[in-house]
């Protein structure tokens, strides 16, 4: 991966850490919006971190390849942006 690992990591345990404090609160039985908050905290945390990784795939994986692999990344690129989107 040529994604920032340290960073990567980071955000990916940044997110775990945020699960169990969802989980935990959970447990609690805290307020609704409470928990509904901090799950969408830990969805963007995600979708950093996801943003992190397609953004090294495009500048590593899909600037350097080349006649039929180079068609397969962009459509690739295309089904992970549906699912995005």
């Amino acid at each position: 991966m040529t994604a920032d690992r340290d960073k990567v990591v980071r955000l990916l345990k940044t997110a775990r850490g945020q699960m169990e404090g969802i989980l935990k609160m959970i447990d609690e039985n805290r307020y609704c919006i409470d928990i509904s908050n901090q799950i969408m905290a830990c969805q963007a945390v995600l979708s950093k971190a996801n943003r992190e990784v397609l953004n090294a795939h495009l500048k590593s994986c899909v600037l350097n390849s080349s006649g039929d692999d180079s068609k397969e990344k962009l459509e690739e690129i295309a089904r992970i942006l549906d699912q995005l989107l």
